[in-house]
């Protein structure tokens, strides 16, 4: 007999969420056309994105196997280099490649994020088993399993993050890439629902990275390789369970112990939506250039008034920044900025850039650029409010709308137009316009990597989504190597 207020030690079942994820991942059949048509676009501009990153020493400094010489000849290979490594570090490498530049998908509701981070541990995963598969006569998986394993992840990330807010208590998004990310690895591994419960018991229980990383005055380059991490601790995970690794039932749940209570303020986690595929049908693109998104609308309204203001920023006497309540949460941001990922989270640098060059490239982030006195002097003229509209049309599960606004006033008096951009070129709204130049995108980014014949070929392998979706996956990812 347990002594008085002493807790009852007994086996439970797995939280329901933790059930609900496991049941979705392993079983769930995804019928949506159109989810893997933009899970084939995200798989190409992920890899693209990944590829334009490697001209980048600060990325390229963190590629490879983690200790020099351990490599696994026949393992995952890194697209864009001549590595194979381990799956764990493969998902860290090409996770790190696509987040680096702040140029891949993204989602935003309560809790922001990439969905597209979790390709580090699929893309990794896959080419390690298909591999492995095809050296002892069996068959690969296909590129269409990467896409349904894709579109499962972003669904679970993101409809996680719908009603979820991590960055309310201070935890950073990229541990729900940790949570999709085990998820999936496991399905991928042969899990059963049970090992798959198991291995998300453990990642709920690793807790969250702080956003420190991503504010004032601490904003670092961790924030670029953060999501590379959540998908190696994925994959480490997810071959703990197949292995035999237990779980823990109550892991958010649990009282006093669990991680509703330790790190979510007693809160309990919920799913906004039932898991389905909505999340990959209304995925957010990053197209014309890398910019935190909730600034896309507003370099986009900078572009419009570049050539009224290029040469007249002397003359400039205010510029007004009407934006959302996330916007000014995460990218409102005064005085020094210190290294590039300082200065793609800032709001008025963007805006500065735009103002000045009618263009923004991740050169522009970089010291050489940021050293051109206008660009502070611009900023110094900037002034952020907030639209409480806006806001609302943010959460609207109707309108998902990023809008941002800009007027300039100049010193004789006389100022430009409001304008105003409520949804970027790759929001869903704007898929017609927005799909093809993604296309475009893909084929820049191959090219600073590879010749144009070269070239040529990946897109005709790639293109056709028909051709594409019955590809064995290593073959597809070798069409990526060196």
């Amino acid at each position: 007999m347990s002594g008085s207020g002493s807790p009852v030690n007994r086996a439970v079942a797995f939280d329901s969420l933790i059930e609900e994820i496991a049941d979705y991942t392993l079983n769930t059949e995804i019928e949506s056309e159109e989810a893997y048509r933009i899970a084939q676009f995200v798989l190409l501009d992920s890899i693209g994105t990944g590829l334009l990153a490697l001209r980048f020493p600060d990325c390229t400094k963190h590629l490879g196997p983690i200790v020099l010489g351990a490599t696994l000849p026949g393992g995952a290979r890194v697209p864009g280099t001549s590595y194979e490594l381990d799956p764990v570090q493969a998902a860290f490498n090409i996770g790190c490649m696509i987040r680096w530049l702040d140029y891949n998908d993204t989602w935003l509701a309560a809790e922001w994020g990439h969905p597209s981070d979790n390709l580090g541990s699929i893309l990794a995963l896959a080419d390690y088993i298909s591999r492995s598969r095809v050296a002892v006569g069996k068959k690969p998986l296909l590129v269409k399993d990467v896409l349904t394993m894709s579109i499962k992840a972003h669904e679970i990330q993101g409809v996680l993050a719908l009603e979820n807010s991590l960055n309310r208590v201070g935890l950073d998004h990229v541990h729900l890439v940790k949570i999709a990310s085990t998820a999936v690895a496991t399905a991928m591994l042969g899990g059963s629902k049970e090992e798959i419960g198991n291995a998300l018991s453990n990642a709920w229980i690793d807790g969250a990275s702080l956003r420190t990383y991503r504010h004032a005055p601490n904003t670092g380059s961790r924030k670029s390789w953060a999501a590379g991490d959540a998908t190696s601790r994925a994959v480490r995970l997810a071959l703990m369970a197949v292995g035999g690794e237990m779980g823990y039932g109550s892991a958010l749940s649990a009282k006093t112990w669990g991680f509703q209570d330790v790190l979510f303020r007693g809160k309990p986690l919920t799913l906004g939506r039932p898991l389905g595929s909505y999340v990959m049908e209304h995925i957010l693109f990053k197209i014309s250039f890398p910019a935190e998104f909730h600034a896309q609308t507003a370099v986009e309204c900078a572009f419009e008034l570049h050539s009224l203001v290029q040469n007249r920023w002397q003359e400039i006497a205010t510029i007004t920044l009407t934006t959302h309540q996330s916007a000014i949460r995460i990218i409102d941001k005064k005085g020094p900025l210190h290294n590039p990922a300082d200065r793609d989270h800032c709001l008025q640098y963007m805006v500065a850039i735009g103002l000045l060059f009618g263009t923004l490239t991740a050169e522009h982030y970089e010291d050489s650029v940021a050293k051109d006195p206008r660009i502070d002097e611009l900023r110094e003229k900037m002034v952020v409010v907030e639209d409480e509209q806006y806001s609302k049309d943010y959460l609207d599960p109707d309108k998902r709308s990023i809008t941002n606004r800009i007027q300039i006033q100049f010193k004789d008096g006389t100022a430009t137009e409001n304008v105003a951009c409520e949804y970027p070129l790759g929001h869903r709204k704007r898929r017609e316009e927005g799909l093809p130049k993604v296309r475009d995108k893909f084929e820049a980014h191959l090219l600073t990597r590879f010749p144009q014949k070269r070239t040529a070929e990946i897109l005709n392998k790639t293109l056709d989504y028909e051709r594409l979706i019955q590809t064995p996956f290593h073959e597809f990812m070798s069409l990526f190597v060196g």
